[in-house]
């Protein structure tokens, strides 16, 4: 059985193989699935078979900290938007116009690439200086770009706590656009992700990264738990590209691909 790394690799290649500009992969997955592992993975082999990628995360677009603020006291009674990460806290406009300056990137060209740094500010995160931000050599053959909500549309009539996140979310259609591939990772059980987001936070820590504590980190993931129970559904029946351009994948606790998934 081929492991995800393998298979989507092997479908970006049956999907483009011999692609004359470069080749953007959509990756959607829950917090602590590891997709930025496997994005890192295709980008290195890419790197093997003298190809040039990158992988960039939804959370390299967050807005400023002072933005964040700004947003936050718009929306003061909404506690999904007091802090960094769902739809509406993203530069959505930054996001577009970095994919597509790496479409255009030619040989011997560079672009600086934005950075987000989540330690700053005790926590609530601010962007990197613009002289921190890592710069890409052009010409590239793959973009991967990864995140937890990316590729979810809006859902019609949806009212409650998601009202505010949902009306945000078609802004993003400006991602979506860019997109030759997109591939959802699916959790079997929604809760999984606090267990896999508690593991991550334990992982940052004994790296001496500054992880949050169990307490904080559950209490954070939980706060998304009602955009898993709305949105892989609809992302799954209204994909951001044509149908036999999409894949889904269903992870175990192991975060292991579930046979015939």
């Amino acid at each position: 059985m081929l492991s995800l790394e393998d298979e989507t690799w092997a479908w970006r290649e049956q999907l483009a193989p011999a692609s004359k500009r470069p080749f953007v992969l959509g990756i959607n997955g829950p917090q602590g699935a590891g997709k930025t592992t496997l994005a890192r993975a295709l980008v290195k082999r890419a790197a093997a078979h003298g190809q040039r990628a990158v992988a960039l995360s939804i959370d390299d677009f967050y807005l400023t900290n002072a933005a964040q603020k700004a947003l936050a006291a718009r929306h003061a009674g909404d506690l999904l938007l007091q802090q960094r990460g769902y739809p509406g806290t993203h530069d959505v406009a930054l996001g577009a116009e970095t994919l597509a300056a790496l479409q255009a990137l030619r040989d011997g060209e560079e672009l600086a690439v934005p950075a987000y740094d989540k330690a700053a500010d005790g926590g609530r995160g601010d962007r990197r200086p613009r002289a921190a931000w890592p710069k890409i050599s052009g010409p590239l053959d793959l973009i991967i770009l990864e995140g937890w909500m990316l590729g979810f549309p809006a859902v019609a009539g949806l009212a409650g706590p998601l009202a505010a996140v949902n009306a945000a979310l078609p802004a993003y259609a400006a991602w979506h656009r860019a997109f030759d591939a997109f591939l959802l990772l699916r959790m079997a059980e929604p809760r999984q992700v606090v267990a896999w987001r508690v593991e991550s936070e334990k992982a940052l820590r004994a790296e001496g990264r500054g992880g949050m504590s169990d307490a904080a980190a559950k209490a954070y993931v939980e706060t998304f738990l009602p955009a898993y129970e709305v949105y892989p559904d609809a992302l799954a029946a209204a994909p951001p590209v044509p149908k036999a351009r999409f894949r889904v994948r269903v992870l175990g606790p192991d975060r292991r691909a579930k046979m015939g998934s």
